[in-house]
């Protein structure tokens, strides 16, 4: 298994890493779970994972701490605008607030800014009534663009 990217997170001393979903980590990403308030926000990993698919060009991985999936990313370039979107961002219920869905975004910026396809910016969208996201996004250089024409708020990092 390829290990994409790496941190350490100094105060908690814990290794935050990206591995793409493969057939040893897929089932790992479908069991973590979203607090109840924000399933509805976005899609399951398990349709996330389906979705990919048909989406070329697209990638997933799962967020590791230390020996543990702790979360799921999935990005790529849309096919609309040219531009690099992450389609799902998500940290298990049980390790947000501590600091891994900030490390991990930003190890997400980083993949995509050392990209050879890459582009200008990075846009992300989300539920409008999502402020944990928002609050997420600001912290790591996400500028709020506003709502979507589809409803949703928009962020955008530009490099």
């Amino acid at each position: 298994m390829a290990r994409t990217a790496f941190s350490v997170i100094e105060e908690e001393s814990a290794i935050i890493r990206l591995e793409e979903i493969n057939r040893s980590n897929w089932e790992y990403c479908i069991g973590l779970k979203l607090k109840e308030e924000q399933q509805a926000f976005m899609a399951s990993n398990l349709y996330s994972i389906a979705e990919l698919q048909f989406l070329p060009g697209f990638k997933a991985s799962a967020v590791w701490l230390d020996d543990c999936v702790i979360g799921f990313v999935m990005y790529g370039v849309d096919p609309d605008d040219r531009s690099y979107w992450i389609y799902r961002f998500m940290i298990d219920e049980s390790e947000q607030g501590k600091g891994y869905g900030t490390e991990a975004i930003k190890q997400v910026i980083r993949i995509i800014g050392s990209a050879v396809d890459r582009t200008d910016v990075i846009r992300i969208g989300y539920h409008p009534y999502n402020e944990g996201a928002r609050r997420l996004y600001q912290r790591a250089g996400f500028e709020i663009e506003g709502i979507a024409p589809w409803g949703e708020e928009l962020a955008v990092f530009r490099f």
